[in-house]
């Protein structure tokens, strides 16, 4: 790869794209332009010619955008970063449109780093009750009051990794949407006189656009389909 700047361009110009915007130069980027017909700064959608020669999209938007702009993206050569939830029941077909066109993606739920640290103390949590039958569990998360998707993606890749680590019992789970909260996820593991919670709070979004600028840098030039594990060689 030269030394040039990566060109890097924002799917979706909200809070989070203007902070990645913000924080691009620091990962060796410029952008390239921003997709988002909501915002002044739009310049073109996402099967734009223009787009070819794009090094990396971070797409921050909603599910049914992501659905939508990913393929046509992938179809340009231009790899990707999808940090928007809600598309799973669809990602089959995502998938397949990143290796029909031979490019690479890394999508997450959440690309905070000290979420990826907390699923993996979890899970182990999780395998240290799982035999213990008196004990139960329950996960509740709190995200602002425009996140649309509930339970979280986070929650539900939390729930997976303890279905994962041996624990087959129910799991009750509960979201709030209320005010400007970045995102808490706490589990908690519940016996007969006796409580342990588990729990990592987001102090602002910062920590997700580094991570999602890491994994663009990181999946530049790449193929295949990843997740932040794969960025931070978990």
């Amino acid at each position: 790869m030269s030394d040039r700047p990566l060109r890097l361009l924002l799917v979706g110009h909200g809070k989070m794209g203007r902070l990645v915007e913000t924080l691009a130069p620091g990962y060796g980027f410029e952008v390239a332009g921003i997709i988002d017909p909501q915002s002044p700064a739009h310049v073109a959608n996402a099967d734009d010619a223009r787009w070819r020669g794009v090094d990396v999209a971070v797409d921050f938007t909603v599910a049914e955008a992501v659905v939508r702009n990913a393929p046509a993206l992938a179809a340009q050569g231009v790899n990707l970063v999808i940090g928007t939830t809600g598309w799973q029941a669809r990602e089959a077909e995502l998938r397949g449109a990143v290796e029909r066109a031979g490019v690479g993606a890394v999508a997450a739920p959440n690309f905070a780093v000290g979420v990826l640290l907390f699923q993996a103390l979890v899970g182990r949590a999780a395998e240290l009750v799982a035999a213990r039958e008196a004990f139960g569990a329950y996960l509740h998360e709190a995200h602002h009051a425009a996140k649309k998707d509930a339970p979280s993606g986070t929650a539900l890749a939390l729930v997976r990794e303890m279905q994962a680590a041996g624990y087959s019992r129910p799991i009750d789970v509960s979201s709030t949407r209320a005010g400007q909260i970045p995102g808490t996820h706490t589990i908690g593991f519940d016996g007969p006189s006796e409580s342990i919670t588990l729990t990592h709070t987001a102090r602002d979004r910062s920590a997700f656009a580094h991570g999602a600028l890491e994994a663009a840098r990181w999946v530049a030039g790449r193929r295949g389909w990843f997740t932040m594990r794969d960025v931070l060689g978990m």
